[in-house]
């Protein structure tokens, strides 16, 4: 069973910055692909971002690349989410998420594919 915690959301003015953060229990954590979702009000979630077990490939939707950057540091079972120049169109609920059964593997596999949720940290950007 892995438990994961999400920080760092906040109200920022659109062209800000913020840096989330997913803290995970269990020893497992770093088999796991770590996801990033989010989902803005009245829309469905929606995949933002993928890193594999070792950090070595990421993934990003096409509506965040060059924007958005995830990484990990396993020693510290916590998976990051670098959020640049962000827009009143990125405001919603990001949530991470642990794919336990293809860590390896860079291509999303979508919310069905998660086996593990956080509850969501809330980011609202101003305009």
């Amino acid at each position: 069973q892995v438990q994961l915690v999400e920080s760092g959301g906040g109200l920022v003015q659109a062209g800000g910055s913020l840096r989330l953060s997913c803290s995970a229990s269990g020893r497992t954590f770093s088999n796991y692909a770590m996801d990033w979702f989010r989902q803005a009000p009245g829309k469905e979630r929606e995949f933002v971002a993928r890193i594999t077990w070792s950090g070595a490939r990421t993934n990003y939707a096409d509506s965040v690349k060059g924007q958005f950057t995830i990484s990990r540091d396993n020693a510290k079972n916590t998976v990051y989410h670098q959020m640049n120049s962000l827009k009143p169109e990125d405001t919603a609920v990001y949530y991470c998420a642990a794919d336990s059964a293809y860590g390896g593997v860079v291509v999303a596999t979508g919310p069905d594919g998660m086996d593990y949720w956080g509850k969501g940290t809330l980011v609202t950007v101003s305009s």
